[in-house]
């Protein structure tokens, strides 16, 4: 199955933000130096790098801008509409379904964003979770939230200063209670899965000096999200956006951890004698097929049927025969230093 593999950071802010001061020229600039491929920005409430002129192709970065809307609980990035979506960050009233529904009657999509995130308390970082899990309709969810994730090492200033000298190796990977709300959710619908960067660059004082955590060079090294493409872009930027959306709107991504090793190459198929599908896709089973899943260096790898591990393996494939229905997905992890580290999370396949 031949699909094309395109590198992307989702969900930071600029100085368009009002907590950001990065302008958005110099976070392309860093995401080229990265290698990636597409941003997709999401100011607070705020389209300022569309109306600046910025969206679209800059040289070999493709910019979607999208918004975070972002009362005191219950973040929503959103996707594909022109609308500025405004509440106050003090606001706790608001009804998230209102505007998940807004989002879609505009033609967008959107996803929660960091579901499970607690702050830290030592270093007066706020928590930011979704609340409202009656809410419906929304595309998808945060899975793996690069801030989350490291905020939730900050326990004293050696614990927070080994986190900044070295983020890559105290990084988690998805909190459990996030993964099984996830997997569960998935049980009675498609809910797409992104990572998530949530950078800002915030200047803080360290030992007496001022230094930003992080800066967008450094920051796009670490998780990323992978779009699968049946064709390359175009190079046409109304249209490539329109693609990219599309194929995350249809769970045709995985997310990485891309510090220690780049995850493309990864790969994730199902088949019979008939058809052949992949993360994002349904599959209707008659009687047996084959998942196979290739990562581009050895690795722990990891089926999961509905939350449960049913294959495991070391090493850079795995195969397993499926005769049940099942929401399929994938995790796999690397060894540095003599421990197995997140790496790898797909989207899952749909066996009905």
């Amino acid at each position: 199955m031949k699909l094309y593999d395109y590198t992307g950071a989702i969900h930071f802010h600029s100085a368009h933000s009002f907590d950001g001061r990065v302008p958005v020229r110099d976070i392309i600039k860093a995401a080229g130096e990265n290698s990636i491929d597409f941003l997709m920005i999401t100011d607070h409430s705020a389209l300022g790098a569309r109306k600046s002129g910025l969206e679209g192709w800059n040289g070999d970065v493709l910019l979607v801008v999208g918004q975070e809307i972002s009362p005191r609980f219950n973040h929503y990035l959103v996707f594909g509409i022109d609308e500025e979506l405004i509440i106050d960050e003090n606001d706790t009233e608001s009804n998230p379904q209102d505007y998940i529904d807004r989002v879609k009657r505009l033609g967008g999509i959107g996803f929660i964003a960091h579901p499970d995130h607690e702050g830290t308390e030592k270093f007066h970082v706020k928590h930011f979770p979704w609340r409202d899990w009656s809410a419906s309709g929304y595309t998808g969810m945060g899975i793996w939230d690069f801030m989350t994730d490291w905020q939730s090492t900050l326990k004293g200033l050696p614990s927070a200063l080994a986190g900044y000298l070295f983020p890559a190796y105290v990084l988690k990977g998805p909190r459990n209670i996030t993964l099984k709300r996830w997997d569960h959710l998935n049980k009675k619908g498609r809910v797409v899965g992104i990572g998530e960067l949530d950078n800002h660059d915030t200047p803080r004082k360290i030992l007496g000096m001022t230094a930003g955590i992080f800066p967008f060079k450094r920051a796009f090294r670490f998780i990323r999200t992978h779009l699968l493409l049946d064709n390359p872009l175009s190079g046409e930027a109304e249209e490539d956006i329109k693609t990219l959306l599309k194929a995350l709107e249809n769970g045709r991504a995985y997310m990485a951890m891309e510090y220690f090793h780049n995850a493309k190459g990864f790969s994730l198929s199902l088949s019979d004698l008939n058809r052949e599908v992949t993360m994002g896709d349904e599959f209707f089973l008659k009687g047996e097929a084959l998942l196979e899943v290739k990562v581009p260096e050895r690795g722990k790898i990891r089926i999961i049927q509905d939350g449960g591990v049913v294959a495991e393996t070391v090493g850079k494939k795995i195969m397993c025969k499926i005769s049940q229905g099942g929401v399929y997905r994938v995790e796999a992890y690397l060894k540095i230093w003599g421990k197995y580290r997140p790496w790898i999370f797909s989207n899952p396949v749909y066996v009905r």
